[in-house]
């Protein structure tokens, strides 16, 4: 059966669950994002994802400022939609909006609900040190990520993955299962199964100050920061009055020919070499820097430069 589909989302994440309902039998009758904002160094207005993919599918696209108006209610009850599908649009639909559809509105959620309800699921899961993650596919009710389970999936969290990564593969990941899911949905075969909520755990939009590292932290955690901070808003820290961001780093297991850690002020400087710049942290433990990118450079291997950062020096605060 072909259904009339609106689909809402913003980021890249929500471009390859777009093409795979273009690529179905069911009909696309509008394509929804938030507005386009001005991004950049120039702060040039640019296209959402979002917008960009629903041009080049020669999909009608709509961005509305507001979404809680008359008009925005008419215009979508015009459209006759049979079911919303959701990914990542960046706000919160009002039960009038979510009554319109006969089947409802489908979310694509980045996190194995209840887990990591809200507007950063994959930051979170790798911050937090998760070993695995996956995907729920669910229907939207008026609160944050609340309603009832349609399916999940499950999938390992490498240790050297970070945000953008992770956030790639799983939105490939529901883009495969988007379709099957409406189909079973609509057909009767798949029943939604309430969320436990006392099992539920929350996440905030991320900003520009989440990822200043704390070197009193163990290094296991500083490294999961600049792994779920990658590739925005980015770990960073201070050295000379200059920032510094971190891009990519690993924990050090092997410290038996290293510099002794302990008694070390969080954040020296212990040696460096062609491969990484060794920080110590938090717990006697060490991190070893990869890439880095100190303030109005350009970002480079720890090879590149590591001859810039000397033994005793430390990284800290502004």
């Amino acid at each position: 059966m072909s259904l009339r589909i609106v689909f809402m989302g913003t980021p890249a994440f929500a471009v390859p669950p777009l093409e795979a309902l273009a690529s179905s039998e069911h009909d696309i009758v509008a394509v929804v994002s938030q507005p386009d904002r001005p991004s950049g160094r120039k702060m040039k207005v640019t296209p959402t994802p979002v917008h960009s993919a629903a041009e080049r599918l020669g999909l009608p696209h709509h961005q509305p400022e507001k979404i809680r108006t008359e008009a925005y209610l008419e215009w979508l009850s015009g459209l006759h939609p049979d079911l919303y599908v959701t990914a990542a649009y960046g706000r919160i639909l009002t039960p009038q909006i979510l009554s319109i559809p006969k089947y409802g509105c489908l979310n694509i959620h980045a996190s194995l609900l209840p887990k990591h309800r809200g507007a950063s699921p994959v930051n979170a899961s790798i911050i937090q040190g998760d070993t695995r993650t996956g995907i729920t596919l669910m229907l939207t009710e008026e609160g944050m990520d609340t309603g009832d389970i349609l399916y999940q999936e499950s999938i390992p969290i490498p240790e050297d993955m970070d945000a953008g990564q992770l956030s790639d593969q799983l939105s490939l990941l529901g883009a495969r299962r988007i379709v099957p899911v409406i189909d079973a949905w609509v057909s009767g075969t798949l029943h939604p199964v309430p969320q436990d909520h006392s099992l539920a755990t929350n996440t905030k939009p991320m900003n520009r100050t989440d990822g200043k590292i704390d070197w009193t932290l163990a290094a296991t955690d500083i490294h999961n920061l600049v792994r779920g901070t990658t590739p925005w808003p980015g770990a960073f820290t201070w050295m000379d009055g200059k920032r510094v961001k971190i891009h990519h780093s690993r924990v050090a297991h092997d410290l038996s020919n290293q510099t002794a850690v302990s008694g070390v002020r969080p954040g020296t400087v212990l040696d460096t070499c062609p491969a990484c710049i060794r920080v110590a942290c938090g717990h006697d433990s060490v991190l070893e820097i990869l890439n880095l990118q100190a303030e109005a450079c350009k970002r480079l291997d720890a090879r590149e430069c590591f001859h810039n950062f000397h033994p005793g020096a430390v990284f800290g605060e502004e």
